[in-house]
């Protein structure tokens, strides 16, 4: 499925979406990262943002539970070189453009994603618009620009949870409570760690600590 790219520039990309039909408006940002994809969905700080992956090849390791670092998918849409969609790795449980499909994240593939990068490495991370269902450049690009940006939102609220959670086995435990978590510590509870968007690999860190 035909998919384009504006950037406020009145930059142009054409890709293919291998997650179906979508749409999705955010700051356009790149990773170039050569693994750690899940890792780079899960991450919390990408919330609001359209991600570049600049390896060529995604999606070979498919997805495995223990590799989030959050409980969700933040980028608003993610952009890649070639997608693999016959993962090979005996921790996978799932292909990446199922755990996109999941969470309502559009996936592109088939164009030159170093060429974006080396667009916005020099003008600088800026607005876009990622589509299958407008496929007419001049009117992504007036949309694009009419987005309001990051600027001045609260990002936060998009991130933290809802509730105070426990940790145990690398997996948060919802609903436990701090009373909880200190009892699965062989330390006394010394740090507790708010919310705003943290990795779960903090929390790992934290509790191999003690």
């Amino acid at each position: 499925m035909k998919a384009l790219i504006a950037l406020e520039d009145g930059t142009i990309f054409e890709g293919q979406s291998f997650t179906g039909a979508g749409e999705a408006v955010g700051e356009i940002v790149f990773n170039t990262s050569m693994s750690g994809y899940q890792e780079v969905l899960t991450d919390p700080s990408y919330t609001g943002q359209i991600v570049t992956m600049t390896y060529p090849l995604i999606g070979n390791y498919g997805i495995a539970l223990e590799d989030m670092e959050s409980a969700a998918i933040h980028p608003m849409a993610f952009l890649v070189k070639e997608y693999n969609r016959f993962p090979s790795n005996f921790r996978s449980t799932r292909p990446l453009a199922d755990f996109l499909k999941e969470f309502g994240v559009l996936g592109v593939e088939g164009f030159d994603t170093r060429a974006l990068v080396k667009h916005i490495r020099t003008a600088g991370a800026m607005k876009g618009i990622v589509s299958t269902e407008d496929l007419d450049p001049q009117s992504l690009i007036a949309r694009a620009n009419k987005w309001s940006g990051l600027i001045g939102q609260d990002m936060v609220k998009r991130v933290t949870c809802d509730e105070p959670y426990g940790w145990s086995n690398n997996l948060p435990v919802p609903g436990s409570n701090f009373t909880t978590a200190q009892k699965d510590l062989a330390n006394p509870l010394k740090v507790v760690a708010f919310d705003f968007g943290v990795k779960f690999n903090q929390l790992r860190i934290l509790t191999e600590k003690g």
